[in-house]
């Protein structure tokens, strides 16, 4: 689940926009698609190369929850499939969709973001919607009500970043202020509580957050200043503090003001302003790039280069952008989601194809897939 806001560059995660040129040409998944045709392509078969989702060029922001995918267009319109028990696809109903469905008639959809069951999107008036499974108040509508239709947070229009979790959702202001609702466990509310809100609570008073991420049960954002925080669930050392303490306020991670944009799953995955990309937590399978299964609970840089522009993290896998354009993977492939063309493994970065035109990435929050748009 990646971090991110809603300008060129950075991502959110579940799963905000990065786009490395103005050209959209096709929107591509890998991975697992059993079952529920969350890759979109009309069927339940698994891949593991990049398939292209229908024929349009018009694909702009991608965002995964478990086992659905939703994405917006240059257009504004807002697109759903996959599995939709919860009515995570807004569709008025629980039906599965194994093709991208349109998300009623509006034209001012912005961003999105998916969790575990649940859907969060903003729009270009500045408000927030929220649909899907509410069991924890993860919704953030004062309610523990499922919602297959989107139903707004609030009456602001002031909402600006967006990410969700497992059972939670936090979202920033644009007056720099971070919020979050759903699941307390853990802590990873940031109220130095594992208490559950059912409605937006501010995180702290400082106006000074910049962007934010979830992962299943951990949340991690950058400050204006390059700071990077982190908090909530840390049984394998993802909230890269060097011993796997639970928190449930932020936490700094090291001292450093270079961080760029991070994503998290049960790892941590940074990019900083020199281009290096770090990671930390799980290991597993080998997803920090390390060439090894070795668990870190403090940041380690993968590999030596300084080209890395962008990453987005699943459960178990990395995929990750350069500045030539090319498309990266690292991680657990059981079901091909790091698009190689194979089921193996990889614990050091491999490329997805020969391509030098991919713009936007996204890859699962919680499950085994990963969508890119392809550009030029």
């Amino acid at each position: 689940m990646p971090i991110g806001d809603n300008k060129a560059g950075f991502i959110d995660p579940g799963f905000l926009p990065l786009t490395v040129g103005p050209t959209l040409v096709g929107l591509l998944g890998m991975g697992r698609n059993a079952t529920y045709g969350k890759l979109g392509v009309g069927n339940t078969t698994d891949y593991s190369s990049p398939v292209q989702v229908g024929a349009l060029t018009t694909w702009l922001n991608i965002a995964s929850g478990k086992y659905h995918s939703i994405t917006t267009k240059t257009d504004g319109t807002l697109w759903a499939w996959g599995w939709n028990y919860r009515g995570q696809l807004a569709q008025g109903n629980t039906t599965d969709y194994s093709s991208p469905v349109q998300v009623g008639a509006l034209t001012t959809w912005l961003n999105v973001s998916g969790g575990m069951q649940h859907t969060v999107a903003t729009r270009t008036d500045g408000t927030l919607w929220t649909w899907g499974y509410n069991n924890n108040g993860q919704l953030g509508d004062g309610s523990v009500t499922q919602r297959s239709s989107p139903v707004q947070v609030g009456a602001l229009t002031t909402w600006l970043n967006i990410a969700s979790g497992k059972y939670h959702t936090l979202a920033s202001k644009t007056d720099g202020t971070l919020w979050a609702w759903g699941q307390g466990g853990f802590g990873k509310l940031g109220q130095g509580n594992i208490t559950s809100y059912s409605s937006p609570v501010q995180v702290g008073a400082l106006t000074t957050w910049s962007k934010i991420a979830c992962g299943p049960n951990t949340s991690i954002a950058t400050k204006t200043d390059g700071t990077l925080w982190a908090w909530g669930y840390n049984a394998f050392g993802q909230l890269g503090q060097g011993n796997t303490t639970n928190y449930s306020s932020p936490v700094q991670v090291g001292a450093l003001t270079t961080w760029l944009q991070a994503s998290c799953g049960y790892h941590t995955a940074s990019v900083k302003t020199d281009g290096t990309l770090w990671a930390w937590g799980m290991n597993e399978k080998g997803e920090l790039g390390q060439g090894n299964t070795t668990y870190y609970s403090s940041p380690v840089q993968v590999g030596a280069l300084t080209t890395w522009y962008a990453v987005s993290s699943g459960t178990e896998h990395i995929i990750a952008t350069q500045t030539d354009g090319t498309l990266w993977a690292i991680g657990r492939n059981t079901w091909g989601q790091l698009g190689d063309g194979s089921t193996t493994n990889r614990s050091s970065p491999v490329q997805i194809g020969s391509l030098t035109t991919w713009s936007t990435l996204s890859s699962s929050c919680t499950w085994y897939t990963s969508m890119a748009i392809d550009s030029a």
